[in-house]
């Protein structure tokens, strides 16, 4: 005779099932994967282990519920409201819940007068539905569906209320990637990309703080602009400018540097920090002759309003001290150290046009640019003679092209 189930063993089994159904979630949760797949997960999982039809997720915008996800229901249905969001009303379980911000059990559609959905009817009968509360705002209504006439047990109930709560969870996390997103957004604007990275990332306060890396710094300047801006009117002054760091700071994110400032005429770029760059000698020179060709074009047209201007570069690499300087409420990301000054040197000493680069970098590029030695430079805050190279192009090209 055979040994009859026990009904305590299915009772497990089904909270063991919850269990892995919210862990799951939990796990989508945390690695962001983007809200409509969470919300998308926890739908299935709730019809599922609630033994319903289909399930839907609508978002609040404004005063209207509009659908976010819907899980194992007609497309018809879901095309429908996709263009029909749902109004704060009781004539839908949505608008039920929303109106008030607790759960609605409706066991039987036929048997409720006043509900009145105006889209398809495809043969549901009992609805759930149960807010989505945030801070005790309202995002959104999760409900699910039967198509026969069965109402949803207590444990059930509770079950979509746990389900809520993780959507409130998804679209609180989703929210804040998005105020991370904009905020890093904002604050590239004014620092350099990689910085507004760094500014928001787990690692960012300890290297901040400070740290010692390996780096090529390049600085460029304007030849002739003290003398321009002896007989310039401000406008053209700043029409100057403007022309010349916007076609400069496209190019820095472009060959992956990091802008440390802009001064004036001045401009100072480093590489291989905070970004790690494993070519980033060969990176600075590129940005060099690229930013060479631009300026040409720049300068060409300023010729034709009476302008003359010449851009010179140096480049150095070395070890340099790197983190966040300044005071409360107003900080930079700086690299400090002889590299900086010796980068800053040989840009002052490049004829307009040129590319003055250091020992070192010529070292890490000297099979992929065209160089040559100008020999041994008496730079200022230098004891010894500094071995400097010309830049030319990049090896095998014919002219500077730094798209290559």
């Amino acid at each position: 005779m055979g040994t009859r189930p026990d009904p305590r063993d299915a009772t497990i089994e089904n909270l063991r099932e919850q269990q892995r159904a919210i862990s799951h979630v939990l796990r989508a949760v945390a690695r962001a994967e983007g809200l409509e797949s969470v919300l998308d997960a926890l739908v299935e999982a709730a019809v599922r282990l609630c033994h319903a039809e289909y399930g839907e997720v609508h978002l609040a915008e404004g005063d209207r519920l509009r659908l976010a996800v819907g899980h194992g229901g007609p497309r018809q249905l879901y095309e429908y409201e996709r263009d029909h969001p749902h109004v704060l009303d009781r004539s839908t379980v949505a608008g039920r819940v929303a109106l008030a911000r607790e759960v609605v059990h409706i066991p039987d559609i036929l048997d409720d007068p006043e509900y009145s959905y105006a889209g398809p009817r495809t043969g549901y009968r009992t609805l759930l539905g149960a807010p989505i509360l945030a801070d005790d705002e309202l995002v959104g209504v999760f409900n699910i569906v039967r198509d026969d006439p069965e109402p949803f047990t207590p444990e059930q109930i509770e079950l979509l209320r746990t389900f809520a709560d993780q959507a409130a969870i998804a679209v609180a996390n989703a929210r804040l990637i998005d105020a991370v997103a904009r905020q890093r957004t904002e604050l590239a604007r004014f620092v350099s990309p990689q910085v507004a990275e760094l500014i928001s990332s787990p690692q960012g306060e300890r290297l901040l703080a400070g740290h010692r890396a390996y780096v090529s710094v390049l600085f460029c300047d304007l030849r002739g602009f003290t003398a321009f801006t002896e007989t310039a009117a401000p406008e053209d002054l700043i029409d100057v400018l403007r022309q010349y760091h916007g076609a400069i700071g496209e190019l820095i994110g472009r060959h992956h540097g990091t802008l440390e400032h802009f001064a004036g005429d001045g401009l100072m770029v480093f590489f291989n920090d905070p970004v790690p760059l494993a070519d980033h000698e060969f990176q600075a020179v590129r940005l060099a002759l690229a930013a060479q060709e631009r300026f040409s074009e720049l300068s060409a047209d300023w010729r034709r309003r009476g302008i003359e201007l010449g851009l010179g570069i140096g480049i150095a690499a070395g070890h340099a001290t790197l983190g966040r300087i300044g005071y409360e409420g107003r900080h930079d990301y700086a690299a400090l150290g002889p590299v900086t000054n010796l980068a800053s040197r040989l840009s002052a000493r490049a004829e307009p046009g040129q590319i003055l680069i250091a020992q070192r970098v010529h070292a890490a590029v000297e099979e992929r640019v065209d160089a040559e030695r100008i020999g041994e430079l008496e730079l200022k805050g230098f004891g010894r003679p500094v071995k400097s190279y010309l830049v030319k192009a990049l090896a095998g090209a014919s002219s500077a092209s730094p798209t290559d």
